[in-house]
């Protein structure tokens, strides 16, 4: 179920952009054309711009979860998140707040060199099964950005002050004349959105969303996921013209089978640090092991 939350903060932020009849459906707002083809051409290199640089990035990751009504912790972790190439990998350093034994946080390191030794040869199997693994993963995004610019109905709200930069912000409402083809697009039809996007930089400030009825998985035998589910998304400047989250919220209630329980996540990403392609990763996580890999501290 959070796989499907995340969608739908991420590819709300993003359906807007896209050409076609989104666009049109704001221009009817009173924007032209003209300005929004100009937006979409700012969001989308940003965007494009942001995805590359920060497949070299790693970050420090806090993971909490609250329980019932009262909030009640019952996780919190932190994990290092690495970059491996296609993808990441978490290195957690600390469970409900116990530093993790040094010698199995140094195990880690290994698993990741490994990794990335895997990585910088093309010509490894491994690599090229995790290659096309990544390609069939970035192949369905993509697909299901293009039902989303059919899924929702676009309209401008105006312009806003969010953390101290002007925005321009949109609304997204479900299209009813869409017809879902997949899970995904189906959470998409059932939410709505709003995205702050900063008039400076054409970066998503903010974004947030809300499950607006029941959305049903395999006929309801399967799951369910419940109105009412709210989902929220906060970015920021990491490195000069690159930005990224530093706070993804997601609250909502679910039905897996026959147990419906109540989730709240709360995933606050920081200390973003370039440390470059499979080769320069691979070159630092060896320096690390050989000058003894202290556990990270604390954000």
């Amino acid at each position: 179920m959070r796989r499907f939350a995340i969608l739908v903060v991420y590819v709300l932020g993003m359906v807007f952009v896209l050409p076609g009849q989104a666009a049109a459906q704001v221009a009817a707002t009173g924007l032209s054309d003209a300005q929004i083809h100009a937006l979409a051409e700012r969001v989308i290199t940003a965007q494009h711009a942001d995805d590359v640089a920060l497949e070299e990035f790693e970050r420090i990751e806090q993971h909490t979860v609250y329980s019932g009504t009262n909030r009640r912790i019952t996780e919190d972790k932190f994990y290092r998140v690495v970059p491996t190439g296609t993808g990441t990998l978490k290195l957690l350093f600390k469970d409900n707040y116990s530093p993790l034994d040094p010698n199995t946080y140094r195990k880690q390191l290994h698993d990741w060199e490994q990794i990335l030794e895997i990585a910088v040869n093309p010509d490894d199997p491994r690599e090229q099964a995790a290659y096309a693994k990544w390609q069939k993963k970035m192949k369905e995004r993509k697909e299901l950005l293009e039902a989303a610019r059919q899924a929702y109905r676009v309209t401008s709200s105006g312009q806003e002050m969010r953390n101290g930069r002007l925005c321009d912000v949109l609304a997204l409402d479900p299209n009813p004349s869409f017809v879902p083809h997949s899970i995904a697009e189906n959470v998409l039809t059932g939410s709505r959105a709003k995205i702050w996007i900063d008039d400076a930089s054409g970066q998503i400030v903010h974004g947030e969303a809300e499950i607006i009825r029941d959305i049903s998985f395999g006929a309801g035998i399967l799951g369910k996921l419940y109105r009412g589910g709210r989902f929220s998304l906060d970015s920021s400047e990491v490195s000069p013209g690159i930005w990224a989250p530093y706070r993804v919220q997601f609250d909502y209630s679910v039905r897996k089978f026959l147990f419906t329980f109540e989730t709240h996540e709360l995933t606050q990403p920081s200390r973003y640090r370039r440390v470059g392609p499979p080769a320069r990763a691979l070159a630092t996580v060896r320096e690390e092991l050989a000058h003894g890999a202290p556990v990270p501290a604390d954000p």
